[in-house]
């Protein structure tokens, strides 16, 4: 069944690499970083990650630990965390800025506005600010 689940291209990357490329941004996929950020925008030495709230275990509404198997997903969900917070510090040592947009931002019932996503990622992609996060009202 994992085999099944989206690792690129999923509709919350789509959405926002529009968003991002109307608004003027200009940005190339998947390139080989540290944690193979989703969007690298060069110019902006900026990249996003597009974060699936369940795979890394984000606090929200849309993230419930499984109750089948519960050693297996908190050990490979606890795994995905402790590899984010390590690839976010090469990242951030190696000069990059790092957002993170997480998947109750884009969809759910606390999702935001579509137009207040975009704006707020083109606002900290100008900015000079090093980390950005985006989730949900």
């Amino acid at each position: 069944m994992m085999s099944g689940i989206r690792g690129r291209n999923t509709k919350s990357e789509i959405f926002l690499r529009k968003g991002l490329h109307a608004e003027g941004f200009r940005f190339r996929t998947h390139m080989p970083l540290p944690g193979k950020p989703d969007i690298v925008f060069p110019k902006w030495n900026a990249v996003l990650f597009v974060h699936g709230c369940f795979w890394h275990g984000h606090n929200c509404h849309l993230f419930k630990w499984p109750s089948s198997r519960p050693e297996f997903w908190r050990t490979k969900i606890s795994g995905n965390v402790t590899r984010d917070e390590a690839n976010i510090t090469k990242l951030l040592e190696a000069g990059w800025r790092v957002g993170i947009v997480w998947e109750c931002a884009l969809k759910g019932r606390a999702r935001l506005d579509s137009s207040r996503a975009i704006e707020s990622c083109s606002k900290w992609l100008k900015s000079s600010r090093k980390r950005f996060e985006l989730v949900g009202a």
